[in-house]
This record gives C-alpha cells, sequence and structure tokens, in this order.
C-alpha cells in the first residue's frame, strides 16, 4: 500500500509541475490580441528607454476569412512582445501600411459581409492596435484595383497615396520596416 500510496504522490507531483510552467498568454499593450509569453532566458531583448518607429508593410492575405487574420494579429504580437520587455505605448510609434492581398482585412463589416458572408474579423484587431497607439494605413493604389472607396474601409483606417510611397517616406525618418 505503501509504494502504490508513494507512486501516486509521484504522479500527482509530476502532473502539477506541467502546469507551473504553464502560463497566460500576456496582452500588455494590445489589449486582447496578440497573445505573447516572458522567456526567462532570454539574453536578448526591447530596451524600454528607446523610442521605436517601426512600419508594418502588410500584404499577406488571411488564410480564411472567418478568422482574424495571423499577420494583423502579429502586429499585436509585436507591439506586445517590446510592452512586455519595458517599453511604454509612449515609445513605441507603429504605423501600417495594408496593401495587396491583405486589403480585405481592413473592410468595414458591410463590404467584407458582401464579397464573403461573413463579418470582417480583423476589426476588431485593429481597433485594439489603434488603442494601443498603432496608425492603420491603406494603399490607395491597392484600393482602386479592388474597386474600393474610404467608405468601404472600416472607420478607424486612412488612406495613402501608396504603399510604395508610405514606405519610402518612412524609412528615411528612421522607421525599421517589417514585411509581414
Amino acid at each position: 500500500m505503501t509504494r502504490l500510496f508513494a507512486s501516486a504522490i509521484f504522479c500527482l507531483a509530476l502532473f502539477a509541475s506541467q502546469f507551473s510552467f504553464a502560463q497566460n498568454a500576456q496582452h500588455p499593450l494590445v489589449k486582447g490580441y496578440g497573445g505573447i509569453y516572458e522567456v526567462p532566458d532570454a539574453t536578448e531583448s526591447p530596451d524600454g528607454s528607446l523610442d521605436y518607429y517601426i512600419l508594418v508593410d502588410l500584404s499577406t492575405a488571411a488564410s480564411e476569412n472567418s478568422e482574424i487574420s495571423r499577420w494583423v494579429d502579429n502586429v499585436a504580437r509585436m507591439m506586445n512582445l517590446h510592452g512586455l520587455a519595458g517599453v511604454s505605448k509612449e515609445r513605441i510609434h507603429v504605423k501600417v501600411i495594408v496593401h495587396g492581398g491583405a486589403i480585405a482585412t481592413v473592410m468595414n463589416n458591410e463590404e467584407y459581409n458582401s464579397r464573403y458572408k461573413v463579418d470582417n474579423p480583423n476589426i476588431a484587431v485593429y481597433k485594439a492596435l489603434e488603442a494601443a497607439g498603432a496608425e492603420i494605413l491603406v494603399c490607395g493604389q491597392s484600393m482602386r484595383a479592388r474597386n474600393l472607396k474610404k467608405a468601404d474601409l472600416y472607420e478607424g483606417a486612412n488612406v495613402a497615396l501608396s504603399a510604395l510611397t508610405t514606405v519610402t517616406t518612412y524609412a528615411p525618418k528612421g522607421y525599421t520596416v517589417l514585411k509581414f
């Protein structure tokens, strides 16, 4: 009986230890999206005393129209990773230029629903990104190529002349360009 009891305690301890390493996703800057995790052994991370200027060149389409684009969520992850490292909302300056296949992610629900028969799941992520300080820009050339007007975009999106000129405008100003 003692051996059975000892085995049971060992199994319970082993089972419980599996959960001690588990942690919930964190959302320090973009609330509810882009969940990230602490990495205690990391030897490199962003410096909370620096300002970060980031332009995300977002052109990849979502794999499923009914799901949040992993690329839109990745913008939230990138911001949250900086926040986890101690970079404040005031020190991270993010602009997202949406074009190409990703253009559908910025459509309002009415336009998205008329094309894909489902509401746009990305709008909530974009609104959370904006609340964290990101600016969402949409390529006017991509809009024209897809017969979209400003009225077809969700309310927080701003129209840029093009993705190309947005990159060439912000890169010389010191923005790091990330391609998603």
